[in-house]
This record gives C-alpha cells, structure tokens and sequence, in this order.
C-alpha cells in the first residue's frame, strides 16, 4: 500500500518539521526521538528542544505526488507528520511554517492529507483563516484530522476535542494500544479507527481481546477498522494443516491448570485488564475478579507477529474524499 512510506495505513509521509515533546504513556517510547537521538541528531527532543523546518527539496515532494495522482487519476494519502506535531504549540514553530503546509495542502487536490495530532485541543486555534488559503469553514475536502489515542482514558478526554472540529474525514491512530476501550457511545466513533501494537525496544503487548472489542464495536457502528500491526508481541501458535499463527487463552482458571505446562511455552500471560500473571496469586485473581480469559502473547519480533486479525488482514478506509 504504502509507496514512500513503509507505514501500512499511507501511500506517502512527509515531515514540514522535525522535532516534538511527550505528552502521554503512548509516548514512552517514541521512535522519532530514538531517531534523532541515536542516529540523526538534528534536534533535542522535549519541551526545550528546538522545532527544525525541512529543506525546501523535501516540501516539493508532495507537488510531485499529486502530479502523479492526479495523471494516475487516484488518490494517495499523505500522513502528515510522523516526526513532529502539525498542531504543536512550541515557540519555535512559526505562524508562517504552518501557513505554509496549508497552502501546500491546497496546492495538491490530489492527496488525502492525514494531520494526527496528540493536541486535539489546539487544532481550532490553528486551522487556515483564509489569508493565503480557503477558510477551514465545514473542512477541506482533502483533510482527514486525526488523534493519537492509546486507551480508554485518553479517547474520554480527547475524542470529543476532535469531534467538535468541522472535517471531511476525522480518524483514530490507536497505536500503541494500552488498554481496554471498553463499551463506546457511537457518537464518539470517528470515521476511521486506526489499531496497532507497539514496536521496537521496550514494546508493551497489546492483548488480542483489546483489538478485537475496538473492530466489534467499530463493525457494528459502521465505521472503517484499520489493524496495522501487533507489533513486537503476537501470536506463539499455529493451527495445525493450515499454519495460520493463532493466540492461545485459557478461557477460565480450571483451564489454567490443566494446560499451562504445555500451553505457555516461553510465552507471556496477560489476563483482560493487561496484567501479566506470573504466579498461581495472579491466575486466582484473575479469576475472582472476572478477567479471564488470560491469553498467552509471545514476543516474536514486528515482522513475524504480522498484522492478521482473527485470521485476516483489516485494511478498511472510508470512502475517498471528492
């Protein structure tokens, strides 16, 4: 799918800046900072590091893209920014800097533009005002604004910021997933909903339960499901014949003890809640507070845990923005 990105869920990336801040658990361990800490070193990561503008080779990019959609006659999408915030408030990020990416965003028609953002807040605030560019008004056609949300508690806090802004197409990235969503009114589901585990050092697992409640609900409303991937932590097992990689749970306790020598294998067991059950006290809890079924995860590396669901790929989009 992806063309100049390797990010599943885009055809394109294109950074207008580097540089960014932790504002939440999902950022514990942020690649972008990773990146320009071991490798790049273009800017200090945090809240008194510096924002740094990409070279003008780089904004021309998408000029290029657009052309080629638009002699292709299709649509590619663009994720906008994967090493910085479009709607950061840090000082160093100029009225002009983010004047500017409007006015390329409306100089490419042919592009779906996807601005995730861990800022929902700030978005009015930063929307085109018709200097240079259309005013924002009910959206712009080719804008999709999403929100990084990675558990319950922040899609409470956040999902209704994003709501409230006007757009064609507003989106979920739930990556990395750390939690439970639990049961969502429908009217706070957004248009798409975007689901991964964490990769790289250090990655918390995702339990399979919490994928899966977040694709029933989003199935039953409607509503386009993205799984991008499991990340570092997936399935131990495969289905004998077919070789399909499968989780293994013990749906109750008494499961638990018939078959946990043969079934956790070097595996990880985390009950419903995310907790990790060591010891015969953790199963019991488990238990006696209703969070079976525990599944077994096993960490087997990004490439080999996939990105299959129940035994299919969910590659779901909402219609293409006119």
């Amino acid at each position: 799918m992806a063309e100049n990105s390797k990010i599943e869920w885009t055809h394109h990336t294109f950074n207008p800046w580097i540089g960014c801040q932790k504002v939440g658990p999902g950022c514990d361990h942020c690649y972008a900072e990773a990146m320009m800490a071991d490798r790049y070193g273009r800017v200090e990561w945090g809240p008194h590091g510096s924002r740094s503008r990409t070279s003008a080779a780089n904004w021309r990019k998408p000029l290029a893209w657009d052309r080629a959609a638009s002699l292709a006659g299709r649509r590619d999408r663009v994720f906008c920014a994967s090493l910085a915030d479009v709607f950061d408030n840090h000082g160093s990020i100029t009225s002009g800097w983010r004047g500017d990416l409007w006015h390329l965003i409306h100089r490419t028609p042919n592009l779906d533009w996807m601005l995730l953002t861990k800022r929902p807040g700030n978005i009015p605030d930063m929307l085109p005002d018709g200097f240079g560019a259309p005013a924002w008004g009910d959206g712009w056609p080719n804008v999709w604004l999403g929100c990084t949300i990675t558990s319950r508690e922040e899609m409470l806090r956040d999902a209704l910021k994003l709501q409230r802004v006007p757009a064609q197409v507003r989106f979920w990235s739930v990556e990395p997933m750390l939690g439970a969503f639990g049961v969502i009114d429908r009217w706070m589901l957004p248009d798409l909903v975007i689901v991964g585990g964490e990769s790289g050092p250090g990655a918390r697992p995702m339990h399979p339960d919490w994928a899966r409640g977040l694709r029933d609900q989003c199935s039953d409303a409607a509503v386009p499901f993205f799984f991008k991937q499991w990340g570092e932590w997936g399935p131990g097992s495969v289905l004998m014949g077919t070789g399909e990689p499968v989780f293994r749970a013990f749906p109750d306790f008494q499961t638990w003890v018939n078959k946990a020598p043969t079934w956790v294998n070097g595996g990880a067991c985390y009950d419903a809640a995310g907790r990790r059950c060591r010891i015969g006290a953790d199963f019991m809890r488990a238990r006696d507070e209703g969070t079976f079924p525990v599944t077994v995860i096993h960490k087997v590396g990004k490439k080999a845990a996939g990105r299959r669901l129940d035994g299919r790929t969910w590659d779901q989009m909402p219609g293409v923005a006119a």
